[in-house]
């Protein structure tokens, strides 16, 4: 069981970084903070794991990244979406429907029966 959590929260994660770099460049920090606050603070993204994502996603093609100024003045590294990534995100977000109409079918089990 632990297994499974594990991998459907990385894929999750994979997802959630994903998805916030289709819509711009973004530092890690920014990345996290905007999905906090779409989630309305519902997601949180610890650094501890945040950034080892990165590295992977990063590692597999998905994502590229290049060093830049913050907004706050200081050096960061800003991440983008690569063509391989946009495919990946599409795939990624089809599981992802199809996980949560599986669930949703299971979780409304007495009215289907």
């Amino acid at each position: 069981m632990e297994k499974v959590r594990k991998e459907l929260l990385q894929g999750t994660l994979d997802l959630l970084i994903l998805k916030s770099l289709s819509t711009a460049t973004l530092h890690g920090w920014d990345i996290a903070k905007r999905i906090a606050l779409v989630s309305k603070d519902r997601l949180s993204l610890k650094q501890g794991s945040l950034y080892p994502a990165l590295h992977r996603l990063e590692g597999r093609g998905w994502i590229d990244s290049e060093w830049g100024i913050s907004d706050a003045g200081r050096s960061a590294k800003f991440y983008k979406l690569t063509s391989a990534g946009r495919k990946q995100l599409t795939t990624e977000t089809e599981h992802w429907r199809s996980f949560a109409e599986a669930m949703a079918s299971v979780l409304r089990m007495e009215e289907l029966l």
